[in-house]
């Protein structure tokens, strides 16, 4: 492995592939960006400019680089969330140029405090698009259901009961928007984004496979379905999203936290 002075273009190789490949929205790219710029610039300093390699990164130069930022001023919930960007930069690093250094994925995230519920702040909702982006990369149905999901809540505010209930022919992807049986059993119509169209879209060409194993009846119209072919129950919904809030350090966030943000 190279020393330091190849770094940035690997980075710029990283990224490239994150936004063609992957199709990463712009807010995602440039998290990751500013994330590993600042672990290089960590890494050029501590070796005082001699050559180093990810390679040989060990748990105590990752910990003290998190230690660092926590010294500027970030906080914990931040250097958690850089650390998860770190660990996907190294899972790619293994992938496509035989980097094996479990020094990222070994090392702890921050302990976090507890804390009300309540909005997602920007930058929270910058690194759970990243982490739910990065999940769904390699076409796994569960994530790609899950990021077309958050997407549904991020763009069109729905409630989780209305999502739940999507049916297929209440989809208006051409249009651009949904129908939902709201409160009160009323029809609402709502517009969906262009990036929740494409999680969509994409979900929807792995569903199909699903659907053949569930029964017939209600579950066949389902938008949003498991592994075996039923409707997604609610509690499911909400163990998936939080799942998701907690990996970014966003946890104790609601289900549908999305559509108040």
């Amino acid at each position: 492995m190279a020393g330091h002075l190849v770094i940035p273009e690997l980075v710029r190789e990283y990224l490239a592939h994150q936004e063609k490949a992957l199709d990463r929205s712009p807010h995602t790219l440039s998290a990751y960006r500013r994330d590993l710029e600042a672990f290089c610039d960590f890494l050029d300093r501590r070796h005082n400019g001699r050559t180093w390699s990810f390679a040989t990164v060990d748990r105590l130069e990752v910990r003290a680089f998190l230690g660092e930022l926590e010294r500027r001023g970030l906080a914990r919930r931040s250097a958690a969330r850089t650390l998860s960007a770190l660990r996907s930069f190294y899972r790619w690093l293994h992938v496509h140029h035989d980097v094996d250094n479990i020094a990222v994925r070994a090392t702890k995230s921050p302990r976090l405090e507890k804390r009300l519920p309540g909005y997602l702040l920007t930058e929270q909702i910058t690194r759970l698009f990243a982490h739910a982006e990065t999940l769904a990369a390699e076409d796994d149905a569960d994530a790609v259901r899950d990021l077309a999901m958050l997407e549904l809540f991020y763009s069109s505010g729905l409630r989780l009961s209305e999502l739940r209930g999507l049916d297929l022919a209440r989809l208006d992807l051409l249009g651009d928007q949904v129908k939902v049986i709201g409160k009160g059993r009323k029809e609402r119509i709502i517009p969906v984004g262009r990036r929740a169209g494409i999680a969509l879209r994409r979900w929807l060409s792995l569903r199909e496979p699903l659907v053949q194993r569930g029964r017939e009846g209600t579950d066949r119209m389902a938008v949003f379905v498991g592994r075996t072919g039923k409707r997604l129950a609610a509690v499911t919904i909400q163990r998936r999203m939080h799942r998701l809030y907690d990996a970014i350090g966003a946890d104790g966030m609601k289900t549908h936290s999305m559509r108040h943000t």
